[in-house]
């Protein structure tokens, strides 16, 4: 798999355990406090969530998407925790930020 080698470089384990302490860590800003970072809108933010992550609760990521208009939501039926490291997923990506597909 393309990037399974970066995405998981201290192991599978490991990047798991990361992303349970960023995800139910102390934060000091709720996520849907947020102001859009490109005030004239001429960009915008993707976020990419699989519907089988285990980790991150769908529901979540919709409920955030909705309340920030400035976020391109895009949900990947059957995807999972470490989407950006499925096959096929940086053609994606790349066609969704360049050619806006």
């Amino acid at each position: 798999m393309f990037g399974q080698a970066h995405v998981t470089q201290q192991g599978e384990a490991e990047s798991i355990f990361r992303d349970m302490i960023v995800g139910f860590g102390s934060w000091e800003f709720g996520p849907t406090d947020l102001k859009n970072p490109f005030a004239s809108n001429e960009r915008s933010v993707h976020l990419w969530q699989g519907d089988e992550d285990k980790l991150v609760p769908v529901e979540l990521q919709r409920y955030i998407a909705e309340k920030l208009p400035w976020i391109h939501y895009h949900e990947l039926p059957g995807g999972g925790h470490l989407l950006p490291a499925a096959d096929g997923m940086s053609e994606i990506i790349l066609k969704a930020l360049l050619i806006k597909e």
